[in-house]
């Protein structure tokens, strides 16, 4: 049984494309100058939208972050679903996340370093930290369904969540380590590199990680 949503229509595609832009829209205007020195109605402007369509969407400026920031956990969850069952936990977790994480090209690169500047505007803002977090905790949500099926129903349902708990906190804890830092995207001190130290941490040992 797939442990992800059926594709989605055309319809949607094009909502979720819209949502992303204003996303991208809201993390560069609060990163540049601020959450609280920016409207709901610059980030629709940014975004090439009207004020009313971006309250169809979100609720508050805010909340307009969500869609970029579930990029990366879709992303990374993809690859985990995509892994064959029975596959080592470790292994397949570190892969999923190197993976993820990686930034192939200058587009990458642009987009992680936008997500540095998002989570470090977030440190002075709440109500931003409370979607960086929500996005989390749906995230991990989303994955147990995922690691169940990687066990091969081998597992303990404690044992699942705990995993998935854990894979979860490897890559906020680092992302949030990163943003603090001046380290480059790739390498050294990088998302990725800090999400597989975390991962063997919080999970260590784990099917030889």
């Amino acid at each position: 049984m797939s442990t992800e949503p059926p594709t989605p229509s055309l319809t949607e595609r094009r909502k979720a494309a819209t949502q992303l832009d204003i996303a991208h829209a809201a993390a560069e205007l609060f990163a540049t100058q601020g959450p609280h020195a920016t409207t709901a109605e610059e980030i629709a402007r940014r975004a090439g939208v009207a004020l009313r369509t971006f309250y169809r969407y979100f609720r508050s400026k805010q909340d307009a972050v969500g869609p970029l920031l579930t990029v990366g956990a879709d992303r990374w969850r993809g690859l985990l679903a995509d892994t064959e069952p029975g596959t080592p936990l470790g292994p397949a977790l570190r892969t999923a996340v190197e993976e993820a994480l990686a930034v192939p090209d200058d587009r990458a690169a642009e987009a992680m370093l936008r997500t540095r500047g998002l989570l470090r505007a977030a440190q002075d803002d709440p109500a931003l930290r409370a979607v960086w977090y929500r996005v989390n905790q749906e995230s991990e949500e989303r994955l147990v369904p995922v690691v169940a099926r990687l066990t091969d129903g081998a597992a303990d349902p404690l044992e699942v969540r705990l995993l998935a708990a854990a894979a979860t906190d490897a890559i906020r804890i680092a992302m949030e380590t990163w943003a603090d830092t001046e380290a480059g995207p790739e390498g050294p001190g990088s998302p990725a590199e800090l999400a597989v130290r975390c991962l063997q941490g919080l999970v260590g040992g784990l099917d030889q990680m």
